[in-house]
């Protein structure tokens, strides 16, 4: 039987590599659209974890994956033994930036030497993971075809990048469009036989490269324009101007314009990682992406503004930041949601301890943090006077924000979450 047919009649065995935040999800819908899958991950934590149905991502039921693996549609395991029964293989692993910055593709590499190996005639690869433009076909490609077969013919290799959004009920994998694009034509037509039986909308690119610089744009879109909107708020606090006050207004023109907001700084592993791939791309072409380099200077340099913002405040009440006790609030890179990577409310603490401020946190995502060597518990929201500064980091929407203002004696908000609640407080507000 022609793996196009073992697709169409659901009889291919899909094995997922990597089993975080983009491989599970994904795993749990293509054995819902009724096809057996084999999550493989080097975490053996994680691979127990789903065999007992147990999910630790919080855009997975337990349920649902409970009931998934009782009727065999879903195994784990920490063996790379299973790609070799495999008819398809999807890599979900991580691709962080070293310590220069640079795109650290290990992970990659990593996975493509347990696939080699293991390769069989009919094999369908896809490649999910972020990367730089031309990846698939410059560095994955001829580590595969080392093997003896040929793309397009022997076997079949497709980039489709992910495009997870954490805690957005709205638009999850399946109901999010699927952007796909092959080595060769034949490429294609495999992998989108495929993500047609589990995704609602394919949106099929000319190669491999355009798919993986439709990820990079839809992410420097989002750093670019957030970079913007930080500065903005920037210039406001200099010019004694509301920013959010100016956003909102601005925003009421229906058309040209489309509204961000500031923050302490990007958090999560797409938006603040993934435009330096295309950066460093750019580089090595001798072109300097600037838009990218100066959006990251912005971005990266907000929790230094959020904390000299807060100095400013405490000035006000003939306070230093040494020794004051500071209360955060919220260290999720974003609300509703328990994902700390890449936090820049991370930052904000060690810029504050740095200072010799006595820093604890409240946020009912995240009950135990390590940070630094060290290993903190979220504290309940009581007591909120016994802190010199309650500091508004995530805007988690499960947090009274009106008892805050009333309980606290000053509040820097750099989510705009006690909007309208100054008349609750005697509290002073401060606003980023």
């Amino acid at each position: 039987m022609s793996l196009l047919d073992k697709i169409r009649q659901h009889k291919a065995h899909i094995t997922v590599i990597g089993l975080g935040y983009v491989g599970l999800p994904l795993l749990v819908e293509v054995a819902k659209a009724g096809f057996q899958v084999t999550g493989y991950d080097k975490n053996y934590s994680r691979v127990l974890d789903v065999q007992r149905g147990n999910s630790y991502i919080r855009d997975v039921s337990s349920a649902e994956l409970t009931q998934l693996v009782r009727s065999g549609f879903v195994t784990a395991t920490a063996e790379p033994d299973c790609i070799a029964q495999s008819d398809v293989v999807i890599i979900c692993v991580p691709t962080p930036l070293n310590k220069s910055r640079s795109p650290d593709n290990g992970y990659i590499v990593a996975a493509a030497e347990d696939i080699i190996p293991r390769m069989h005639p009919q094999m369908l690869l896809i490649l999910e993971s972020t990367t730089f433009p031309g990846f698939t076909r410059e560095v994955l490609l001829p580590r595969l075809q080392d093997s003896g077969f040929k793309a397009g013919e022997d076997f079949y290799l497709a980039f489709s990048p992910e495009r997870v959004d954490p805690g957005n009920q709205r638009f999850q994998t399946r109901n999010t469009p699927k952007v796909v694009g092959g080595i060769t034509g034949n490429c294609l037509e495999m992998v989108r036989a495929l993500y047609s039986e589990v995704m609602e909308k394919l949106v099929p690119v000319s190669s491999t490269d355009a798919a993986e610089m439709v990820k990079l744009l839809e992410n420097t879109f989002r750093a670019v324009n957030i970079g913007l909107v930080n500065e903005v708020a920037i210039m406001c606090q200099k010019l004694a101007l509301d920013t959010w006050e100016v956003i909102d207004a601005a925003a009421t023109k229906p058309f040209g314009f489309m509204p961000f907001y500031p923050g302490p700084g990007l958090g999560g592993h797409c938006i603040p990682v993934d435009p330096l791939y295309l950066s460093w791309k750019l580089r090595t072409l001798k072109y300097e992406a600037r838009f990218i380099d100066l959006a990251d200077q912005i971005n990266t340099g907000m929790p230094e503004v959020v904390v000299s913002r807060l100095q400013d405040a405490l000035n006000d009440k003939m306070l230093a930041v040494r020794a004051s006790r500071i209360l955060v609030i919220g260290i999720a890179y974003k609300r509703d949601i328990d994902d700390i990577r890449e936090s820049p409310a991370l930052d904000v603490i060690e810029l504050l301890q740095q200072k010799g401020a006595n820093v604890r946190y409240h946020d009912p995502y995240v009950p135990i943090l390590a940070l630094a060597g060290h290993s903190y518990a979220s504290v309940p929201l009581t007591n909120l006077t016994d802190y010199d500064a309650v500091v508004v980091l995530t805007d988690h929407s499960c947090i009274d924000y009106k008892q805050v203002v009333a309980d606290s004696v000053l509040v820097l908000d750099t989510r705009n979450a006690t909007r309208g609640l100054q008349l609750y407080s005697k509290a002073k507000i401060y606003r980023l």
